[in-house]
């Protein structure tokens, strides 16, 4: 009996470390929370929409804080939170591996953590490839408290509605990724916290 226990157990610890290797931290939002030119966050907003952004010690889902996220998003507005490579904020370039780094074909998806309200706040969520090309998913803000968000890289969809002026627009999901953003769709307004940003594997 106690030597099946400890082969149960041991099963059990050897997935939750099998889980732990199939999955790349790449962004924690650790350390200095800024913007401006000089940033850590390359963030924005037009035509009515605001948002601010800051280090949430409170509020967190790993290390000592989170992005906390203020915004109010309105009807033909928009807002951008980006971090990563290649943005006109050069020093948002914050990840904790480069891009080049990355064997990119053993991942099938990146995910993150959002603190959310259950507001029904829908949040795109976008990517840009190699070629400048940006790829979005849509979620929601459909729960109270942490929550994985998972976006599958065959489901992220070329964005129809813009594309930087030079974006190599080939309908191909290109490698490496160089950074992500978030964006909160209009009309909704309040406060988001996103934290432990991840690729995962096969």
């Amino acid at each position: 009996m106690k030597r099946m226990l400890f082969f149960a157990l041991f099963l059990f610890f050897a997935s939750a470390l099998c889980v732990h290797a199939e999955s790349l931290l790449i962004d924690d939002f650790e350390g200095e929370i800024t913007g401006g030119t000089t940033g850590t966050v390359d963030f924005g907003s037009g035509n009515g929409s605001c948002v601010n952004v800051s280090a949430s010690s409170d509020i967190k889902n790993s290390g000592n804080q989170s992005l906390g996220v203020v915004f109010d998003a309105k009807p033909g507005g928009y807002i951008w939170v980006a971090r990563g490579y290649g943005l006109d904020v050069k020093t948002a370039a914050c990840w904790l591996v480069n891009p080049e780094d990355i064997d990119w074909a053993k991942y099938k998806a990146i995910s993150f953590y959002m603190y959310g309200q259950n507001l029904f706040t829908k949040i795109a969520f976008d990517v840009k490839d190699a070629g400048g090309e940006m790829w979005r998913s849509i979620i929601e803000d459909n729960s109270t408290g942490w929550k994985q968000m998972v976006c599958p890289f065959d489901f992220l969809f070329a964005r129809s509605d813009w594309q930087p002026n030079t974006a190599d627009v080939n309908g191909t999901l290109d490698f490496p990724l160089k950074s992500f953003q978030f964006e909160p769709l209009a009309e909704s307004k309040g406060v988001l916290y996103f934290d432990t940003v991840e690729l995962i594997s096969k």
